[in-house]
Parts: structure tokens; sequence; C-alpha cells
């Protein structure tokens, strides 16, 4: 009996014509399905995005310094004193370029941090696509065999990638309002750049960005140029051309940060008090973001992938690597994750913050970046397949227990409490129509500012104002500016935009973030006019107003309102160190004796 199985083709053998034409199709597919795998990851948080977009109230913040530098004056959260509210200063630039062509600028806010957000999971798939199909790096599959490159034919799978499209903080924070899309984008683009071209002054430039789009991304900043240079190996020359490449803009922009505010930082690092050590209540922030999504599920399966793949590359004890050897191999998939576990480790060391896991989101992005994706070996693809398994049951049904409220230790579900207050499934301006005490607040200040005269509003209480317009005080900051005129002063008890608030000392056992709170009697003290009213102590007032004229306390006034001559700036940026680590009592007749010592009475 004849057999009728095709023989098998000797090893080494060229191919048949089928397989043959089957290699030329595959081929030829393989950018199409590269830039589908490089969008599919950025459609879904497209999607997810939108669904629940939304602006902050901190978003209203950046909104209003905007609206302030559009209208000539300035790039200052109210005219007349130089305060810098903006954390992100890039962010804060590009709104003030959306908003040239007269575009609503909380619009292009909500809906150009969704665009950012897209991109840079675009970018961080397409960085993946080159470190694992560009032959950037060589890794074990796990199962023991010789290590790959994954420049061939290899399909590459969603793994890193799932863990942020499954979290709904990421699909909260897409829009928001707030620089988070900014940072996104960033992150994946300087680690294309990274991956892709290390040698290049661009990538320098596009790295060293990261101190304008947030303060403490220039720890990823750090750690990025750290990798170029030991992919790059440059020569001495080539080097400080890097790092002055890398260094111009931020060094730049600190230099009239600190003359034209006086300042080191924005005023919410002050105000938030940015290199204090608040351990346990940062582990208690960890613990409000991983618990509830069973983070330990991913990081578990991701790393039981990538041990086996990592650990051949790494040298026997006492043998050296060439420097080409180890730039090409570890050092781009090594540092997105030290980088991510730095900025990890800093927000746990300043106590985290009130939104539910926000400030985790940068540092998850970078530690997800090198197995964003992954070629589909048998280790990857059972990695996939279980963290796929987790993705779903995250995305259908593991939520925080507050959802729509401020939960243990002052932590927020921020969107949900704005959805509600705002009575709105997609609230992107304030109208507050589930918060009466806001709604009934906004209403007062309108109708103030609509009949031109001058007014001092303690929360609802209206008082005289020494100022020729209407002045806020009151702790919902992206509230007040959009009310307050923008030739009035809008004010928070807390300091991020009122350099007094954020200079006083810290108050105990506050919610996180709100962890200052300027005593009325100040405010009146420095915009009131005439008598206190009756519920105000009157000797703290006088006690402060004596204050205000004293030490430290006059030069920091003196710093964000005298007029900014030549002679002014120079005083700032001689004084910044010292005025930025100024701080004073509460009490305003402590901070008399302390601050006037002979001269009080």
């Amino acid at each position: 009996m004849t057999s009728t199985r095709t023989p098998a083709r000797p090893s080494g053998a060229p191919a048949g014509p089928a397989a043959v034409r089957l290699g030329g199709q595959l081929a030829a597919a393989r950018p199409h399905l590269r830039a589908a795998l490089c969008l599919a990851p950025a459609l879904v948080i497209l999607v997810a995005g939108f669904q629940r977009r939304w602006m902050s109230d901190d978003g209203h913040i950046y909104v209003r310094t905007v609206r302030q530098i559009l209208a000539g004056n300035g790039p200052v959260f109210n005219a007349g004193e130089r305060a810098e509210s903006s954390t992100g200063t890039l962010w804060q630039w590009l709104l003030v370029l959306a908003g040239l062509p007269g575009a609503d600028v909380a619009s292009a806010a909500v809906y150009g941090g969704l665009l950012l957000t897209a991109a840079g999971f675009a970018l961080a798939a397409w960085g993946a696509v080159r470190l694992h199909g560009g032959g950037a790096v060589r890794l074990h599959d796990g199962s023991g065999a010789r290590p790959y490159s994954g420049g061939g034919g290899r399909l590459l799978l969603p793994l890193g990638a799932l863990v942020p499209l499954a979290l709904p903080p990421v699909w909260d924070f897409a829009t928001s309002g707030l620089e988070t899309g900014l940072a996104t984008c960033w992150i994946g683009g300087a680690w294309l750049l990274l991956v892709a071209r290390p040698r290049s002054l661009a990538t320098a430039f596009v790295i060293g960005l990261g101190p304008l789009v947030r303060p403490d991304l220039a720890l990823v900043s750090a750690v990025f140029l750290g990798a170029q240079w030991l992919i790059a190996r440059p020569s001495r020359r080539a080097a400080l051309a890097g790092a002055a490449t890398a260094g111009a803009l931020p060094v730049a922009y600190e230099i009239f940060r600190v003359g034209y505010y006086g300042h080191l930082m924005p005023l919410p690092g002050v105000t938030k008090e940015a290199s204090r050590s608040l351990w346990g209540r940062g582990l208690h922030y960890l613990g409000d973001f991983s618990g509830p999504y069973l983070l330990w599920v991913p990081a578990l399966l991701v790393v039981a992938a990538v041990v086996p793949a990592v650990l051949p590359l790494v040298p026997p004890a006492g043998r050296a690597t060439s420097a080409g050897a180890s730039g090409g191999t570890l050092v781009p998939a090594l540092a997105p994750v030290l980088a991510g576990a730095l900025c990890w480790a800093y927000v746990i060391k300043v106590g985290g913050d009130f939104m539910h896991a926000r400030m985790f989101l940068p540092g998850l992005f970078l530690m997800v970046l090198p197995v964003f994706l992954v070629p589909a070996t048998r280790a990857w693809t059972a990695a996939v397949v279980g963290v796929g398994v987790w993705a779903v049951v995250c995305a259908a049904v593991l939520r925080i227990g507050y959802e729509g409220r401020i939960g243990p230790g002052g932590i927020a579900d921020e969107r949900g409490v704005y959805v509600r207050q705002n009575a709105a499934a997609h609230p992107v301006h304030h109208t507050f129509g589930g918060f009466r005490e806001n709604a009934a607040y906004a209403r007062e200040v309108r109708a103030a500012g609509r009949d031109g005269g001058s007014a001092l509003f303690l929360s609802r209480t209206r008082l005289a104002a020494d100022s020729p317009s209407v002045t806020g005080f009151y702790a919902t900051l992206g509230l007040n500016g959009t009310v307050v005129p923008l030739d009035g002063a809008a004010l928070d008890p807390i300091g991020l935009a009122y350099p007094l608030a954020a200079h006083s000392q810290p108050i105990a056992h506050r919610r996180v973030g709100h962890d200052k709170w300027l005593p009325d009697e100040w405010l009146f003290a420095d915009r009131g006019r005439g008598v206190p009213p009756a519920e105000m102590d009157s000797a703290r007032v006088a006690a402060a107003r004596r204050a205000l004229n004293c030490g430290a306390l006059a030069e920091l006034r003196s710093a964000t309102r005298a007029p900014l001559t030549a002679g002014r700036f120079l005083r700032n940026v001689a004084g910044a160190l010292e005025r930025t680590s100024f701080r004073f009592p509460n009490d305003p007749v402590r901070a008399e004796r302390e601050l006037c010592g002979a001269e009080a009475p």
C-alpha cells in the first residue's frame, strides 16, 4: 500500500513554493499587523476614557491661569499676585495654544488630555515593537531554547498593556483636565526614542522635558538620561552636548520661575510640602490602589514570565560584559522599571494624594513598558492568558468601596464626587446642580461681579474688600476661579494659588493634600477693609496685620506683589531658596511674636 503522506523536508532544505508564498504574505502583512498592535491599546483607552470624560476642580485651576494669560495678565492665577498654581508647566502652555483661536479651554483640556493619553499608549506599543521586534533585545522564551530576537515573523501579544487598560482610575484620568494625559504621552514618547534613537540629541531634548511635564517626573528624566548614556557611551563632548540639550528648556524656565514667582517650585509643591516624609500615609495610599484591584495578581504573573527570560542575559559573577551588549539588551528594558519604582517610592514618601490612584498611574505605566507587547512564545502566552483573565475581572467587577464619595484617610473617588456634585454624567463645566452650597456661592459671587463693586466673600459671608473688584476665599479653588472675575482675586485657605496660605505651617491630622488651612483673620487682614465682623476676633486680625509687615512675611508679599523690575527679579532669584522654605504659624498672635520680635506690642 503506497503512503500518501508528504515526506518531511530535510533540515536546511529550501522551502517549497507554498511555504515561500506564505512567508512572503506574512512579511507583507507584518507592517500592517504592527500598526494594528500599536493602535489597538490606544483605541481601547480612547473609548474607555471618552465614556468617563469629566473635568476635575483642579483642572479648572489650569483653566483660570490660561484665561489670565490670554487676557494679557501673565501666567498668574490672580492679576496683581505672581503665584504659580499650575503644577504641569508644559500642560498649561499647551492649553494656552489651544485657547488662542478662541476654543473653550475646559473642553480643550478634557479632549486634548484624552488624545494625548491615547497617543501615549500608541507610542508605548510602538516602543515595545521596536524593543522586541527590532532586534534591540534578545530574550529567552522560558523554555530552555536559545535566545531569540524578535526580528522574525513572531506575533506580538499585549501583556503589560492589559494592566492599565483594565483599571478604572486609568479610564478616569484619561481626561480630568489635568496633566496626566500629557505625562502618559511624554513617557511613551521618551521611551520609544530611548529604544529607537538612543544616540540622538532630539531624544535627549525630549527626555529632558520631564520636570516641565510634572516636577516629580524629573526622576524619570534622570533615569532615562542615564540609560541613554549607557546605551550610546558618547564621547565627553557628545555627552556635554546631550546634557545641555536635555537641560536647556527646564533650566531656562527655572530661572524664569525663581525670578518671576520668587519660588523654586510651583506653589502646590510648597502647599503640599513636597520634600517631607509621610511613609505611613503613603503606604495607606498604595493599599488603597493595589488592594481593590488585586494588582498583585498581574504583578506575579508578569514577574513569573520575565525572570526566566531575563536571567540568561545576566552575566555570571566576575565576568564583565561589553558596553554594547549591556546597552543593547537590558538597559532599555530596565530603565522604565527603575524609573517607575522611583516614582512610586516618591509618592509613598510624601504621603500619597487625595485623589484615588492618580499619583501612581505614571509609575505604573512606566513599569509595564518593557512588556507592553511581548512575543507569542509559550511562556509569554501563558502570562498573557493569566493577565487577560484578571483584566476582564478587574474591568468588569473590581471597584473601590467608596465610589462617588471620599473614603478612608480622605482619599476620594474624585470623578465620582464631581459627577454627583454636578448631577451630570460627564461634567466638563462647573454647575454643581447636586451640591447646593457651592451653587449658592457661585450665584452670589457672579452677581457681585456683574454689579462691578468691591466685595470680599469669606465662604458665603459678604464683607467690604480692600480692592476694586471681587475677592473670594473658598476651598474649592477651581470653582472659585471660575466664578470670580479675572480682575478679582480667587483665593483658597489651602494655598494652591495663595502664597500666604501656602507658607503657613501644616496642620496635623488633616486630609492628605489639604494639610493647610489659613484662618479667616489672615484673609481679612490681607484683603479686608474696615472693622472685622462680630464673629471674628479683632485682636487676632490686628496681630495678623502687623505680622504681614514684618520680616520674611513682608518679603514674601513683596516678592509676589511688588512691580517686577529688574532689581525685584534679581532679589527674587537670590532669595528663592530661603523664601520657598519659609513657614509661619497659623495663629496670628504667635506669628506676630515670631516675625516682628521686639516690634510686637
